[in-house]
């Protein structure tokens, strides 16, 4: 397993796992789609692919065990994609990792007027005070939520940033994959 804190929740403790997965494949990457399995059920209901995951052995009876999905398609908008996605009643969450650029609250003044979605985008990647930064949000069926942010000039796993409403919109996306 990971270098993730025992005394972190399960959700916690996934997002992590995930966080760190995507930081050991580099930046300049896809976004990923994971489910999110109860790691006790995976190895009653599916011992074979438990064991393929490496699970058969683990102690731990509380814990998620995250299932990286089929590629995202390329230039599908991830909103557009994410209506698409249907979760069988195995699958007890789901998370995504994200690759954007971001701005300091103070940039938001400096927008011009006026731009189009194109614009902007290339106006952000412009400005000089811009940052990478890999998201990884997840959810549960509850709603429950958790988030690891990852700049890339701080990338090192004891810079991770975590809580439940760092990525609001992401996780409300990922939330109605789960709606009838």
């Amino acid at each position: 397993m990971s270098n993730t804190p025992m005394a972190a929740s399960p959700l916690t403790r996934a997002v992590l796992e995930i966080d760190e997965y995507a930081s050991g494949l580099g930046w300049d990457q896809p976004a990923r789609l994971f489910a999110l399995v109860d790691t006790a059920r995976l190895r009653t209901q599916e011992p074979a692919l438990a064991a393929q995951l490496g699970l058969e052995n683990e102690q731990e009876s509380t814990g998620l065990t995250p299932i990286e999905q089929d590629e995202i398609p390329a230039g599908k908008p991830l909103d557009e994609f994410l209506g698409t996605i249907a979760w069988p009643d195995a699958v007890a969450g789901c998370a995504l990792t994200v690759e954007r650029l971001m701005l300091p609250p103070s940039a938001e003044a400096q927008v011009p007027e006026g731009l189009n979605e194109k614009k902007l985008a290339r106006w952000v990647a412009e400005h000089p005070d811009r940052q990478e930064v890999r998201m990884t949000v997840a959810v549960l069926r509850d709603g429950t939520r958790e988030s690891a942010l990852r700049l890339r000039d701080k990338d090192t796993p004891t810079e991770v940033l975590t809580g439940g409403d760092l990525v609001p919109g992401l996780a409300e996306a990922l939330t109605a994959t789960f709606e009838d």
